[in-house]
């Protein structure tokens, strides 16, 4: 198994588009480097922790950004967020087949302050620009970093989110709540814990996920191909109504109402019918495909079940 969890982000590009077929944009050698660490007296990094660049993916052209979770945590910053934004404007202009995000972050970068914030916000406006002109944006997350902050609103501007078990996904990690609201609320060094909370499995069965995969770089290949056929096949429009806005936020409302007072997800697990859901962590993916695709939370008009990718 190739290893999505351990790969590089360079790595990830190669072993998820058709092999030897990715350019990269903005190379190396041409060191876009952040101004603002430059002035903090902080480390640098010539591509500022994000490679982008065009491929193909079973043969179809798409454009890709993957981030290096290893620089500063896959933080976003004014260059690494305008380089998202180019890459997402490029893919309008060429009207690709696709635009894949690899995200492997915690959100801004602090050190950069507004900028990144900016950076975030501009980002958000790109992703929706594309979908708006009918290209399917897809997110694979199986970093280390997880996807947090800013980045995970990104996250749901996309049309398809596919994790790996190992992948992470929220608005606030776990420190941070904790430090807002102690440890009584969530223990962030309870691990098991935290990946029950924010991990995979508890996101596909939230629906805030669409696809799961084993941690390989190849069953987030074919989990990006198949996202692609499933726009195709379903010739799904942009779905940015306020329309399809309010069904989300009606849905999200009833979540809280449902399961907000619930202390732990193996409890919101029980109450979607799962049985003996404590037992689910330990099951390998296919067998948590068996367990849960029938009872999953429904949230958007679509089939969804064709992005198990078995």
């Amino acid at each position: 198994m190739n290893s999505f969890l351990e790969a590089s982000a360079r790595q990830r590009i190669e072993h998820i588009l058709d092999p030897g077929s990715f350019r990269e944009l903005l190379r190396p050698e041409l060191r876009m480097t952040s101004p603002h660490l430059a002035q903090l007296y902080l480390p640098v990094a010539f591509d500022d922790g994000v490679i982008t660049g065009e491929g193909l993916l079973g043969g179809s052209k798409v454009l890709i950004a993957s981030q290096e979770g290893r620089f500063m945590g896959g933080a976003v910053g004014e260059v690494h967020g305008a380089k998202l934004v180019g890459l997402s404007k490029r893919a309008v202009r060429q009207n690709c087949t696709a635009l894949l995000l690899l995200l492997d972050t915690g959100g801004v970068r602090l050190h950069e302050a507004n900028a990144g914030l900016i950076a975030v916000s501009e980002v958000m406006r790109a992703i929706l620009a594309v979908r708006a002109a009918g290209i399917p944006v897809i997110t694979l997350i199986g970093g280390s970093n997880g996807c947090f902050g800013g980045m995970g609103i990104v996250a749901k501007c996309t049309n398809f989110i596919v994790m790996s078990e190992e992948a992470r996904l929220g608005m606030s990690g776990p420190e941070v709540i904790e430090t807002a609201n102690g440890v009584e609320e969530f223990d962030s060094r309870d691990r098991a814990l935290v990946w029950r909370t924010t991990g995979g499995k508890h996101r596909y069965i939230m629906n805030d996920a669409d696809g799961i995969v084993p941690d390989s770089t190849d069953a987030f290949r074919h989990a990006a191909i198949g996202a692609i056929n499933a726009y195709r096949s379903e010739k799904m429009a942009a779905e940015l109504t306020l329309e399809a806005l309010g069904d989300e936020h009606a849905l999200l409302q009833a979540r809280i109402d449902k399961y907000g007072g619930m202390a732990d997800s193996t409890s919101i697990w029980t109450a979607v019918g799962i049985d003996d859901a404590s037992t689910l962590p330990l099951c390998d993916i296919d067998r948590f495909l068996e367990r849960v695709n029938t009872v999953r939370i429904s949230i958007r008009n679509r089939s969804l079940h064709m992005l198990t990718f078995n």
